[in-house]
């Protein structure tokens, strides 16, 4: 419980800090994560690839939803944010790594990692720069195995708007229990 109060307010404060950064002033609800880990099909995963994991909740949620021997590549931009996830979270199939989703390529090479089967994101599309966000969905589409799912949960559509002219239209929901709401958007590259 005291985690998880800790977890809130760590979260609060980077918001309140980099609002442009952190797509909530919350961590994720628990059926917020099971929708994620269910679209991202996260139990037969072979190499997942977070962005913006930011306090770690979702990040431990998807560590229990994969197979034992997958990877999971954080990129958090976000330093204090990068450096709580190194602290808290002792699993070693996690790579924390801090910089910019622009670079998910770059990173899964640097790490001799395989293309994804999974990247789920909560960065916000919404308040970063038209180009950069072209930049994140287009390295994406590229960095994706084939058959591989973009996962994005957002408070407003941006994402669809950057994301679809590389991969199509994705699945849409939306996730009344978190706080708050989340559209959940799901792409999956083709074959």
């Amino acid at each position: 419980m005291l985690q998880a109060l800790r977890e809130r307010a760590a979260f609060l404060r980077g918001f309140l800090a980099h609002p442009d950064q952190v797509g909530s002033v919350v961590p994720s609800s628990r059926a917020l994560e099971q929708r994620l880990v269910r679209r991202a099909q996260l139990a037969r995963a072979r190499c997942v690839v977070e962005l913006g994991p930011g306090t770690g909740g979702t990040t431990r949620a998807f560590l229990e939803a994969m197979p034992p021997t997958s990877p999971l590549l954080a990129i958090e931009l976000n330093a204090d944010f990068a450096a709580r996830l190194r602290r808290d979270i002792r699993d070693p199939r996690l790579i924390v790594v801090h910089g910019s989703a622009e670079h998910i390529e770059r990173y899964l090479a640097e790490h001799r990692l395989p293309a994804p089967d999974a990247v789920l994101s909560g960065i916000p599309f919404s308040t970063m720069p038209r180009e950069v966000g072209d930049r994140i969905a287009a390295a994406v589409a590229r960095a994706l195995a084939p058959g591989g799912r973009f996962v994005a949960y957002q408070v407003t559509p941006r994402v669809a708007e950057r994301a679809t002219p590389y991969l199509g239209p994705p699945r849409r929901e939306l996730e009344l229990i978190n706080i708050p709401p989340m559209r959940v958007f799901t792409w999956t590259r083709a074959a």
